[in-house]
């Protein structure tokens, strides 16, 4: 039986759904992180802020593993170099680590020529001229944290000064150094899309392009919507494509998954936003299943983790998506209502609320996690995304006893 470790991070929603996976495999998985271990589970209990001191103990625990698979950002840099230490196959640590550092990724695209946003690195008190130079709007944003946390849209120097001083805040209440240097990056107008693929010997294996129905133009960018496959032009779509290869090969990725975020401005140029040497995050990826079987983007990845060739790639559905329930406000979750009603709107597959009630909320930028998750499929991305939105529609959260509706008109009109 193969065996592998799967390394996550306390907050990751992921371990459940890659236990499962490897059950199906039948393939002898561990879980390697905090200790938080889902029932049933025996894992190592590592300090994922440490990297090498995690990998060393990982090794030790499990010398006899046939992959070591990263399932967030906190936890890929202990997976990999876990994987090196082991002789087993793993993207160079550098490459990983430079998809876990904006301002680092950003040197090495550009230094490519691949498409990117304009950017400037801003130590303290900086972010004024950084933008000033570049010109407004920009978009200010720590280099490490991931999830829209931190990530500022400011389109003058008086909202560059408020953002910088709260962007070093949250760094602060991350226990992160808050004198670190932030990312300032022009803003690109346009529609978003994301590409979720698989690397193998560098080449890149699609696996689902994603849509993003909502606008992202800040200030803040909270993502809602993801559905699939893509409404944009097959032409855009392999630009967007290409654009990805190029990143990845620019900092170095060859192998396991790619998650990554792409623009594309009014006048049809594609942008890289982002690439991470990890899947979908959240619950996203139980929105994508795979060939005649269904089988899910877990399997896809520890299948190309094991080196096992995936019988069919394509996606078992004609069109899927996922609704990320925003938080609404910052306070104490009393409650979530109308999750009933929201289950009976066609097309609705499933919702799963990811945050207890009595648990404290706190809406971006500071926030860096999602209520839940809605997930619908149909049989075309515009039937799902009206499923998606109707079933938003029905929910009323409540915090600090106060009904909200986390949606504006703006998003309600479709």
């Amino acid at each position: 039986m193969k065996r592998v470790a799967i390394v996550a991070g306390q907050s990751s929603y992921r371990t459940p759904d890659f236990l499962e996976a490897a059950n199906l495999l039948r393939v002898e998985a561990f879980v390697v992180g905090d200790g938080n271990y889902p029932a049933g589970h025996q894992g190592i209990e590592v300090c994922l802020d440490n990297p090498m001191a995690a990998a060393r103990a990982l090794v030790a625990g499990l010398p006899d593993l046939d992959a070591v698979i990263g399932v967030d950002d906190q936890s890929v840099l202990t997976a990999t170099t876990a994987a090196e230490l082991l002789n087993l196959p793993h993207n160079p640590i550098d490459a990983v680590a430079a998809a876990r550092n904006k301002a680092v990724l950003r040197g090495l695209l550009g230094a490519a020529g691949v498409s990117q946003p304009q950017f400037r690195t801003a130590p303290p008190g900086a972010a004024i001229p950084a933008a000033t130079e570049i010109g407004f709007p920009v978009v200010i944003k720590p280099t490490g944290l991931s999830a829209s946390r931190g990530v500022i849209r400011v389109d003058s120097s008086r909202e560059a000064a408020v953002a910088e001083n709260r962007i070093r805040t949250i760094l602060n209440a991350a226990d992160l150094p808050a004198t670190q240097e932030l990312l300032v990056e022009q803003y690109i107008p346009g529609e978003e899309i994301v590409i979720e693929g698989l690397l193998d010997q560098g080449d890149l294996e699609v696996l689902a392009i994603i849509d993003k129905p909502d606008p992202l133009e800040g200030p803040f960018f909270e993502e809602t919507l993801y559905v699939t496959p893509s409404r944009h032009d097959p032409s855009l779509v392999q630009q967007a494509v290409v654009l990805v290869e190029d990143a990845a090969a620019a900092i170095g990725l060859v192998m396991g998954p790619v998650h990554a975020e792409v623009r594309i401005n009014p006048d049809g140029i594609c942008y890289l936003i982002e690439i991470a040497a990890r899947s979908i995050g959240g619950l996203c990826g139980r929105a994508f299943t795979f060939g005649l079987l269904g089988e899910s983007l877990e399997i896809m990845i520890l299948r190309s983790a094991l080196g096992i060739r995936s019988p069919e790639t394509t996606p078992a559905r004609p069109a899927t998506g996922v609704l990320m329930l925003p938080i609404p406000a910052t306070g104490t979750l009393t409650g979530v209502a109308g999750l009933a009603a929201a289950q009976q709107v066609p097309g609705v597959e499933d919702i799963t609320i990811t945050v207890p009630t009595g648990r404290r909320v706190e809406m971006l930028p500071e926030g860096d996690r999602y209520l839940g998750f809605v997930f619908a499929g149909g049989a075309n991305p515009a039937a799902v995304e009206t499923s998606l939105r109707q079933a938003g529609n029905e929910l009323v959260i409540t915090v600090d006893g106060e009904e909200i509706s986390p949606w504006s008109p703006a998003k309600l009109d479709y």
